[in-house]
């Protein structure tokens, strides 16, 4: 058996790339709009302030 029989065929690993950085965009989307509708006392207690909200 050669190497090239070894490797594993992925052709779409480019897709892949695109598909979790995109999926990581939109989560750190859904916490940053949670944490901005939470109250300055909910942020607290959580351990953020209003900035840290804003910049996640």
């Amino acid at each position: 058996m050669e190497f090239n029989e070894n490797r594993p065929f992925r052709p779409f690993i480019g897709f892949v790339f695109v598909w979790q950085a995109f999926v990581k965009w939109r989560r750190r989307e859904q916490t940053r709009r949670l944490l901005q509708g939470m109250s300055d006392e909910q942020l607290r207690d959580v351990g953020l302030t209003r900035n840290d909200a804003c910049n996640i």
